[in-house]
């Protein structure tokens, strides 16, 4: 019958928090000769948290950039784009 998880709803606030956290991905990863767009880094953020994988937002923005890097580079990779699902059972560090 599918994944059963439930889409998680955005409250109010959690925008500008994913916004900041494309910010900061798109800076680590041209920093590291990565080539990752603001807009992908943000819809990946965005797909992921409500798509059936809600991130801890806050944490996740105040992590190191080892585990902020293992975060968003994994969600980079492992997120399917149709559905919006993580993928090989990946497990961002800051799943809620």
């Amino acid at each position: 019958m599918g994944n059963t998880k439930m889409k998680h709803e955005k409250k109010p606030g959690e925008f500008s928090r994913i916004r900041k956290i494309a910010k900061r991905a798109i800076v680590l990863a041209e920093a590291n000769g990565i080539a990752y767009d603001y807009l992908d880094a943000l819809m990946d953020i965005e797909a992921c948290h409500t798509n059936g994988c809600p991130l801890k937002l806050d944490a996740l923005l105040a992590a190191d950039d080892f585990n902020f890097s293992h975060d968003i580079l994994g969600i980079r990779r492992y997120l399917d784009r149709d559905t919006g699902r993580l993928t090989n059972h990946f497990l961002p560090r800051f799943a809620a």
